[in-house]
This record gives structure tokens, sequence and C-alpha cells, in this order.
């Protein structure tokens, strides 16, 4: 069973994520949605991957519902809200039933106080905990393409774990209890020295 594997290699965990991905209609629906409608290079990323991982390696048989899908990209060349916001209802009129959360990773660093993310890549290693750091993306050729800048241990072996370059030090602890994973997905452990 899915919730009994333990994938100790790198390559393997990105294969069996893809294949999660591909076999979850509603994911790919998504990911065709953002390939051919948001802002280009734009990644589906976070909760609508890390929940998909979650909810697989606990066997359940249905999706935990979603509270947003994040979307994100890189344009140093447009830093406007209004872009993000356009793009947030082009996916709502396609998709309604979504919570879009569209933003370019260029500006983020505004908000976090630091200096400009070059990527979307290092954008991504500053969020709270590295399990959540994981986009992908559904290239026109159909084949994906994953961003995962923590990799996908912490993902696979179910830990909470702050992201060591996370601006905001509270914030781990925060979205754990805000969040209620552990209630939600109880094979979910907090890394060792991770306080809560």
């Amino acid at each position: 069973m899915e919730n009994d594997l333990l994938i100790e290699s790198e390559p393997d965990r990105n294969r069996q994520l893809t294949i999660w991905v591909t076999a979850d209609l509603c994911t790919m629906q998504m990911l065709r949605l953002v390939r051919d409608t948001a802002p280009q290079c734009s990644f589906l990323a976070a909760g609508a991957i890390r929940n998909l991982a979650w909810d697989r390696l606990h066997g359940y048989p249905n999706a935990t519902p979603l509270h947003d899908v994040d979307v994100v990209y890189h344009d140093e060349a447009d830093l406007s809200e209004e872009t993000e916001q356009q793009a947030e209802r082009k996916l709502h009129a396609e998709l309604p039933g979504i919570r879009w959360q569209v933003r370019n990773q260029a500006r983020m660093h505004i908000r976090n106080g630091e200096p400009p993310y070059p990527t979307v890549e290092r954008a991504m290693k500053g969020w709270p905990e590295t399990a959540t750091a994981v986009g992908v993306r559904l290239l026109k050729d159909n084949t994906l393409e994953w961003l995962c800048p923590w990799g996908l241990s912490d993902l696979f072996h179910l830990k909470l774990r702050p992201s060591p370059l996370c601006a905001d030090p509270g914030a781990f602890a925060k979205r754990v209890q805000e969040k209620d994973w552990l209630r939600q997905w109880p094979k979910l452990s907090v890394a060792d020295g991770s306080v809560l």
C-alpha cells in the first residue's frame, strides 16, 4: 500500500509524486489551466501538491479540501499586483470553485523585508516549512517540471520542519497550529529540534 512505502531515493520520490499528480484528474485540470492561462512559467505549488502527497501517504480515498491554490511565477519586469489579480480572475472564470492565489515571487521580498529573490526557487526556500516548498508545472509537451528547493525527503517522510531561510522564525509554529495539520494527517511528526 502507498502509505507503507519508504522511498529513500530522490529520483524515486520524484517519480512517485509524478504518478500521483498525473493520476489526479483535478490536479491535472489545474495544471493545464495554469499552463494555458496564468503568467508564463507559472508553477502550481504549496498545498495543492503537499496535501495530495500527504493524502496518498495516509491512504485517504478522497482529497482533503484545499483552502486555496497557490500559483507562483517570477517576473521582475512587472511587479504589479493588478497582474496577479487579473490572472486570478482568469483562473477563477475557468474553475470558479477554487480560491486562486497568484503571486509574483519577484515582489515577495518586499513583504518579507529581504533582498529581492532572483528566482521562484529562491523565494520558495524562504517559505515557512520545507515540505510546502514544492511546485510543478505542465510543459507544452505534457511533461511535468518540478521545483523542489529543499528536496522531497521531508514531504515523503511526513516531517514538519521549518525552513532555515524563512524570514519569520515564528511562522512555522503558527502555521502548524492554525492549519491543524497534525490532526488532519496524524502520521505527520515535527522534526527533531523544531519548536511549536
